[in-house]
């Protein structure tokens, strides 16, 4: 039997609420180019990578705008109202053409900072174990629970606490249904590992690195292009 084979999934349906922009945030502009295709173009220069499904708005504008979506391994699948909703719809797009024990990376449309060496340490540390694993960055800061009025209720022991990034790695098969079941059951699914924590599947710590941000509000896209530019100077 062949080795499984290595897919992404790219939710990128959202309107971006936070950043207070007309134009949704995935397509908001970064060295040049769309955080999209950033986000995209670090999956399909992965080794192996053979399809990426972009789950896109239904009334999306903009994507044809957008060079790294003519790539012929790109996939378009139409998303849903949440990031969830679009991550399923990636995997049953998949399923015409990948088999259930398959690897698929669920990648953030707006982590325009994902280096190929924290994708490889992440496909590395994942390995061939049943679960799937993810990138993630452990807290160093000092955390505190909030009672009422805001008020400090406890200091937390962070030794534990991770912060998760993406991209999420797990079979598609074991994704899918995690996700199915997750939903039919009213689970709040905040990403895949959630999902698939909630399905009794193992899930797999691999640090990642602060680069690989997520842009949530304005000020993250300075930081963000802050770090691209750092990258490229390093590979120069």
């Amino acid at each position: 039997m062949s080795s499984p084979a290595l897919y992404g999934v790219i939710p990128a349906a959202g309107v971006g609420r936070r950043m207070g922009s007309d134009l949704p945030k995935q397509y908001l502009p970064l060295a040049g180019e769309p955080l999209l295709s950033h986000s995209l173009r670090a999956l399909l220069d992965c080794p192996g990578m053979q399809r990426v499904v972009v789950a896109l708005h239904p009334d999306d504008g903009y994507a044809d705008s957008v060079a790294a979506l003519s790539d012929e391994r790109v996939v378009r699948a139409a998303g849903g109202a949440e990031r969830a909703d679009s991550v399923l719809a990636g995997l049953e797009a998949l399923q015409q053409i990948a088999y259930d024990d398959d690897w698929v990376l669920v990648h953030d449309a707006a982590r325009p900072g994902l280096a190929r060496a924290d994708l490889a340490r992440l496909i590395a540390g994942v390995g061939d174990q049943p679960g799937g694993g993810i990138l993630a960055l452990p807290v160093v800061d000092t955390l505190k629970r909030a009672g009422a009025n805001d008020l400090v209720e406890a200091t937390v022991d962070r030794a534990r606490y991770w912060r998760a990034q993406t991209p999420q790695m797990f079979r598609l098969g074991a994704l899918r249904e995690a996700l199915r079941g997750a939903l039919a059951a009213g689970v709040t699914v905040t990403d895949e590992a959630s999902a698939m924590e909630w399905a009794g599947h193992p899930v797999q710590l691999v640090e990642g690195s602060p680069g690989n941000l997520k842009v949530t509000v304005a000020a993250d896209l300075a930081l963000a292009g802050f770090y691209l530019a750092s990258s490229t100077q390093e590979k120069q």
